[in-house]
């Protein structure tokens, strides 16, 4: 009777064979230990949950920032959004940017030139942890000066954690495209807010829409703040003015009686004064 086939194999061979499967079973026993800490609800998928995102995940939870993901909250093409838990029981939201994703290579414009970043290497994953980078600091100079923000609270590689903009059972509060009573005075704190970032945290948001605006108890609070840009940067008036006409379309089309582009966008540089 012939060998089986593995009976065939050099021992060395063999070896080898063995410690490449003990290697992935450790591997594949870390990963689902840390995801049994997840709810059974939860769907992960493998190009959020990789290797070096998961011990991330567990760096912020050795530092205290969270204990464990909760839920799925939303998807986009560049990053997805879970809720949370905090030690202390308090929930919070974790923004994992995508690393295995092209589309950053769209954002090097909003990158490009700003001091700040002068140290970004080359690489997806780089420019990643960049963009991860810029949205924390971009919140956090913008909640500095009173810009109603949702309170960033640490980076770590290419995950984002903030405060939980929401209920205590962990509903989020709605974005403006799905509250269904949108009034002027919405409109008028959209600009206010706007306005603020503008002159005193020296910021222009660069991709506001109605998709990343919350209606919550205390106002308008802005969010996703990656692609927003220092007032000095050339192209912060084109920005400044699509966020704008953004907003017109939006509250026009609601009914609302919007204020000419142009002026608006010459009351929030402050030309007018």
């Amino acid at each position: 009777m012939s060998e089986e086939p593995d009976e065939q194999l050099p021992r060395e061979e063999k070896h080898k064979a063995a410690a490449r499967a003990d290697r992935w079973l450790s591997k594949y026993e870390r990963k689902s230990r840390f995801l049994n800490k997840m709810s059974e609800d939860y769907d992960v998928f493998d190009n959020v949950f990789d290797m070096p995102t998961l011990m991330t995940i567990n760096e912020l939870r050795s530092d205290g920032v969270i204990q464990y993901i909760k839920s799925s909250l939303a998807a986009g093409k560049e990053s997805k959004v879970y809720l949370a838990v905090a030690p202390d029981g308090s929930l919070r939201t974790a923004k994992i940017y995508l690393t295995v994703n092209a589309e950053f290579k769209k954002r090097m414009q909003y990158i490009a030139g700003d001091p700040r970043f002068s140290d970004l290497k080359p690489g997806s994953r780089s420019l990643i942890m960049t963009w991860a980078r810029k949205e924390f600091k971009n919140m956090q100079t913008a909640h500095a000066v009173g810009v109603r923000v949702p309170l960033p609270i640490a980076v770590k590689k290419n995950v984002l954690v903030m405060e939980f903009i929401g209920d205590s059972e962990g509903n989020p509060m709605p974005a403006l495209i799905n509250t269904e009573e949108i009034t002027l005075n919405d409109y008028q704190q959209v600009i206010e807010q706007m306005t603020m970032l503008y002159q005193k945290a020296k910021l222009v948001h660069a991709d506001l829409s109605e998709y990343n605006i919350f209606k919550t108890d205390l106002g308008i609070m802005l969010f996703d703040f990656g692609s927003a840009i220092a007032i000095q940067h050339p192209n912060s008036k084109q920005f400044l003015l699509r966020d704008v006409m953004n907003m017109n379309r939006f509250f026009e089309k609601r009914g609302i009686e919007v204020l000419n582009t142009a002026q608006i966008v010459e009351e929030i540089r402050g030309d007018t004064k």
